[in-house]
């Protein structure tokens, strides 16, 4: 079962993949804030109804030097068959695009990092013919954020730590570092990055510690029922009707944008001109499966 804590684990490599310098850092790569780096789609399946799926793929064309593909996988336990699962990926990849590829693989206990570390062999008694060995990102080399100016210049790096070192004694204190960090964003970062966390925790016991410490409103992850998103409810029951209608605006035009959705300037005006939230919170739950914004309004 795919968990909010798997998906966040991966999918901020697509949106902030600052997140990858420990990798090109252990690696003596070049920071990836020098590189090109686009996603690509996770699709390994083949003719054969059998599909397999890559969490996050990213093509990666450094500054200087040849390009090269990472695979993201998310993990948080031991399974039997994932060995086989990883080495398909990277052979699938490396055919397809002709580019080497990188595994790694997002642990946030030491055991399931150890396990992860490979290496998973295709061997005949003494001979291997393929070794695949993911790169690990665990709680032994991403280190816990504890200085709270990092939070400030590197919010990615800070909130994919916390989520990292979810299961570690010192967890609680990571969180509310981070909680002070975030107080000297302005709303629109706050909001987003405290969410990111909140959802990432979904998993861990550490999430109720942390809604304790978010303090702004609005959702980035609709539907996942967040302090954010309650906080907003419990707003449209008290009657705060301009608020949320300004809320569920701004809701609508970041799921568009987050989604690569071209918004025209009329389409714009016609959402941030609407008063009336049924109207509103109609076009909120279509513009979650929409191809173009102007059908948001294909019933009127």
């Amino acid at each position: 079962m795919v968990t909010s804590t798997h998906e966040t684990s991966h999918r901020i490599f697509q949106d902030h993949p600052e997140v990858l310098t420990p990798v090109f850092e252990a690696l003596g790569l070049p920071p990836p804030v020098k590189a090109t780096i686009e996603a690509l789609t996770p699709d390994a399946t083949e003719i054969k109804p059998l599909e397999r799926r890559v969490d996050t793929v990213l093509k990666v064309e450094p500054s200087d030097g040849d390009g090269f593909l990472v695979a993201v996988e998310a993990q948080t336990a031991r399974s039997p068959d994932k060995g086989l699962s990883w080495s398909y990926y990277v052979a699938h990849l490396h055919a397809k695009y002709g580019m080497p590829v990188l595994l790694v693989a997002v642990c946030k206990n030491r055991a399931t990092a150890t396990w992860a570390a490979g290496p998973f062999e295709c061997r005949v008694r003494t001979w291997t013919t393929q070794s695949t060995r993911p790169f690990v990102l665990g709680p032994d080399n991403v280190p816990e954020i504890t200085d709270e100016s990092l939070v400030a210049r590197q919010p990615a790096l800070a909130t994919f730590s916390a989520i990292v070192h979810s299961e570690s004694a010192n967890a609680p204190a990571i969180l509310e570092l981070l909680a002070h960090g975030m107080r000297s964003f302005d709303k629109a970062t706050a909001k987003y990055w405290c969410e990111w966390l909140e959802v990432g925790l979904e998993n861990t016991p550490v999430r109720d510690i942390w809604r304790e410490l978010e303090k702004m409103v609005a959702t980035y992850f609709p539907g996942r029922g967040t302090l954010f998103e309650e906080t907003y409810l419990e707003g449209k029951a008290e009657g705060k009707v301009e608020g949320k209608a300004e809320s569920q605006v701004e809701l609508i035009l970041r799921v568009l944008e987050k989604r690569g959705i071209p918004i025209t300037p009329d389409a714009r005006e016609r959402i941030t001109s609407c008063t009336d939230l049924d109207t509103l919170t109609r076009w909120f739950d279509r513009s979650l499966t929409v191809a173009t914004a102007q059908e948001l309004f294909s019933e009127e």
